[in-house]
This record gives C-alpha cells, structure tokens and sequence, in this order.
C-alpha cells in the first residue's frame, strides 16, 4: 500500500525580490533584483540613522535579502528578520573569492551579493543567537582589556632594559613594588610614563576581574550551565577558559565530527597538494582566533597539570619541538571538547578530585543567586553527579585548607544517576 501523501505540504519560499546590501560604518547601499535580474530597487545609499524607517516602508514578507557579516551585521539582521522572508548573511572572505573582481565599488558589491543570492550561491555563516552575541561580546571586550594590560607591562619591561635594571622578585609589577618603580632614577618625561603606565595596570586589573566575574556568573545561564559542567572537566580548562571556548563555538550541534570544529579554530594542518605531490604544512590559522589562543593556553596547563597530557607533550616535543607539540596538544585537547560537548559524555582522563576542586573554585567565584541556593558542596555534588564522577568521593579539598564534607551522591553502582540533580535542571 502506497504511503498517504500530506495533503498539506509546507510551502516552498519562492522571493519575489533578491536584495543585496552593502554595509559600512555610516551607510547602507541597497539593490534589488526580480526573478529575472531586472533591477527593481536602487542602487540607493541609505543613511543607518534613516534605515530602519527605509526598511519598514520598502521591504516586504516575499523578499529575500542578503548582506556580509561586518560590524553592523547582527543589529540590522535582528531589524530586517521581521519584515521579509529570508536573510542570509554571507562569509566576506569566500564571496571575494567567488566575485573576484577588478572593479569594488559598495554598488557592486551589493549587486555581486544579489546575484549570488539569487543562483543560491551565496557561502552562508551561521547566525548567532542573542545569548552568543551577548557572551562573544563580552569574550572580546576582555581581550581588548588584557592586550591594554599587557601592552602597559611591555612599555615597562623596556624601561628595565634600556636601563639594565633587575626588579626586586620575579613579579615586579605587584602592587607592593609600586615605590620601587616610583623611585627609580629617570628623566621627568620617562618617570611620567613609568607613573601613568603604572597607573593603567591599576585601573585595567580590577576591570578585568569585572569582566570575568560576568563571565563566570553567565555560566549558570539556562544556556550555558550543562556545557560548561562538561568543559571544565578538562585538564587546562577552567571555568572562564570553558566561556571563551564556548563563546566560539556556540551551538556544538553544527560540528558533525571533530574534524570539523578542528577546522574552524583554524588547529588543522594546510595541505599543498598538486599532480604527484601531496604536502602538508603548518596549522592553517583560518577560522575563530579567540578559540585558538584559548586551546593553546589551555594546552600549556594542562601539559602542566596532568600526566597524560604531559607524557604526549614530552613525546611529540621529541620529535617536533615543543612550540609545534603544543599546538598538536591543543588540537587533541579540541577534539576532546568536541566529545564531552557533542556526545555529553565524561573525559576518559578525568580525576574526579581535580575535577572537584575546579568545581569548588567555580562555585566559590558565583554570586549565592548563581548557585539557585545550594551550598558549594552541594554545587560540588550535583555537578560531579551530572559528568558520572566522584561517587566515592567523601571529601575534598587543598593540604593546606579545611576539607569539604560532600553530601551523598545519586550515582548508581554503574556510574548512571538515579535522579537527575534538580539545580542541573533548572540551570541546564
């Protein structure tokens, strides 16, 4: 018997228009095709302070329009979403190869992106949601503190050795040093760069601890709290390392395997391959540098950390030297992530005693609201419990401090739960 057709199949969108726009730092150049590419809008430069009003009286629900990521990008794909039935927002780099062209002007670019969307060509980029924007933005504007930050330390550095001058321990810059610094013999013009470099360190160090506070206390958002639980499992990773990682990839989902998140953060090795010959060369540094950095960041700690990470440091480095070892171990350590994140499972090299404390600072770091009224054992517990560790687990602590009395786990004999930690829940 043939199989019921749906009487009701949903409906293909079919555009009636194809609008290609342009985006810069003050304008927005607009052009639109019909079907059959005549030109049914523009070209028109449009003011942004105007563009909301041009959009609420030109655009309709059968248009489809297509714009390149750019500074502006998101505001005005959230402002045109609403109003037409499809946006699509385009990889600049890969439409430049596709329309490589003699000619660049806004108007001809708005018109190469309204072809493309037109033959269905255009290289998509994913669209963040509101809660990844939110945190990338964050993520960067970290990044733009601590490269002020150390950008001061530098400034600093020279200073010491255009005079050959050793500071007093190995962190000179500690805020016991400050008259160390403020009475060394330089002319007036470098003693006032010296005092307001000094005086930059201590404005950026608390905002830096701002920020971070943030990130650690969006780790509980409805969003975020399950992956984060799993990532910072991890040798290397703690919990504002787990954010930024996070941060970059987003949605786990859209890495089918692990080659592909290793693609996107740009830790895959070149391949030269042409006729006969077959090369590969160093990482291709493409994709979300922020991901990069903060897997080979975590990398070193890790090395540092764990045995198992540091026996395949020490053996790779033998081979290759230790600058490409570290980036080979921060491509594992990625491939990792991609298991605990995409398959929600537990890391094979977990030791649930460190896994613990890294919870306990995580904890310790969250505002009482962030830990939806459990105590710091109790986060403790429910976390260990959600990643299938720690079951035997008793107490736990630091040699030197007072050990943590962890309530009775829900994990099975088998490692499974027996009930699911109702604040995981609630946070997940």
């Amino acid at each position: 018997m043939l199989p019921l057709l749906d009487p009701d199949p949903p409906a293909i969108f079919q555009p009636q228009r194809f609008i290609g726009m342009d985006i810069d730092k003050r304008t927005v150049v607009v052009i639109g095709l019909d079907p059959k590419q005549k030109t049914v809008i523009g070209p028109v430069r449009i003011s942004l302070d105007r563009f909301e009003g041009w959009c609420l009286a030109n655009l309709k629900s059968d248009d489809a329009v297509v714009m390149e990521a750019s500074v502006n990008t998101w505001h005005l794909y959230d402002l045109i979403l609403p109003l037409v039935g499809s946006v699509t927002v385009a990889h600049p780099l890969m439409v430049r190869l596709i329309t490589a062209a003699r000619v660049k002007t806004d108007k001809e670019d708005a018109y190469k992106l309204a072809r493309l969307l037109q033959a269905e060509m255009v290289p998509e980029v994913w669209v963040p949601p509101h809660h990844v924007r939110e945190l990338r933005a964050l993520v960067a504007h970290r990044k733009r503190l601590i490269s002020q930050r150390t950008q001061a330390r530098n400034r600093l550095h020279a200073v010491l050795h255009r005079h050959n001058l050793v500071p007093p321990k190995a962190t000179p810059f500690a805020a016991c040093y400050r008259e160390w610094w403020l009475e060394l013999k330089l002319d007036p013009c470098e003693k006032l760069r010296v005092r307001q470099d000094l005086t930059l360190l201590d404005t950026l160090g608390p905002l830096i601890t701002e920020v971070e506070t943030e990130l650690i206390q969006l780790s509980q958002a409805t969003e975020w709290a399950e992956a984060a639980t799993y990532l910072v499992q991890l040798p290397g990773l703690g919990i504002v390392s787990a954010m930024i990682i996070l941060s970059a990839i987003g949605d786990i989902t859209r890495f089918a395997a692990a080659e592909k998140l290793v693609g996107y953060a740009g830790l895959g090795a070149s391949v030269h391959s042409s006729g006969q010959t077959h090369q590969t060369g160093g990482i291709t540094k493409e994709g979300r540098r922020e991901l990069r950095t903060a897997l080979v960041e975590s990398a070193w700690s890790a090395v540092e950390h764990h045995p198992h990470w540091k026996a395949r440091f020490d053996k790779l480095a033998g081979r290759m030297g230790k600058k490409k070892a570290i980036v080979a171990i921060a491509r594992k350590l990625l491939v990792t992530v991609w298991h605990v994140l995409f398959k929600r499972e537990v890391d094979r090299q977990a030791v649930p005693e460190k896994v613990a404390l890294k919870l306990i600072i995580w904890s310790r770091k969250l505002k009482p609201e962030g830990r939806h009224g459990q105590s710091t054992a109790e986060f403790v517990r429910s976390r260990l419990d959600r990643l299938g560790l720690g079951a035997e687990l008793e107490e736990v602590g630091w040699p030197s401090t007072p050990k943590l009395h962890l309530p009775p786990s829900s994990l099975r004999y088998d490692g499974s739960l027996t009930t699911v930690p109702t604040q995981m829940v609630a946070s997940s």
